[in-house]
C-alpha cells in the first residue's frame, strides 16, 4: 500500500463509521417517535375512557335523583292514603255514633 492510499483509507473508514452511527441514530429516533405515538394513543384512550366514565357518573347521578324523587312521591302518596283512611274511619265512627279513639301525639 502506498503512503497516499493510507490516509484515504482512514478517511473512508471514518466516513463509513460516521454513516453507520448516523443510521443507528436515525433508527433510534424512529423508535422514539414510534414509542411517543404509542404513548399519545394510550393517553388519548385514557382520556376517552375518563370522558365515558364522567358521562356514566353523570347519568348515574341523574338516575339517583330520579329514584329519590320517585321514592318521595310514593311516600307522599302513601301518607295521603293513610290520612284518607284515618279520616274515613273517623267519619264512619261518627256516623255509627262511636267514640273516636284516643290519638297519641
Amino acid at each position: 500500500m502506498s503512503p497516499e492510499e493510507f490516509p484515504a483509507e482512514q478517511q473512508r473508514a471514518k466516513a463509513e463509521h460516521g454513516r453507520t452511527q448516523a443510521e443507528a441514530s436515525r433508527e433510534g429516533a424512529e423508535q422514539l417517535r414510534t414509542h411517543q405515538e404509542e404513548l399519545r394513543q394510550a393517553a388519548e384512550a385514557a382520556r376517552s375512557a375518563a370522558e365515558d366514565a364522567r358521562h356514566a357518573a353523570e347519568d348515574a347521578r341523574h338516575a339517583t335523583i330520579e329514584s329519590v324523587n320517585a321514592t318521595a312521591t310514593a311516600l307522599t302518596t302513601s301518607l295521603e292514603q293513610m290520612k284518607f283512611m284515618e279520616d274515613a274511619r273517623r267519619i264512619l265512627r261518627e256516623i255509627q255514633g262511636l267514640k273516636p279513639p284516643d290519638r297519641i301525639s
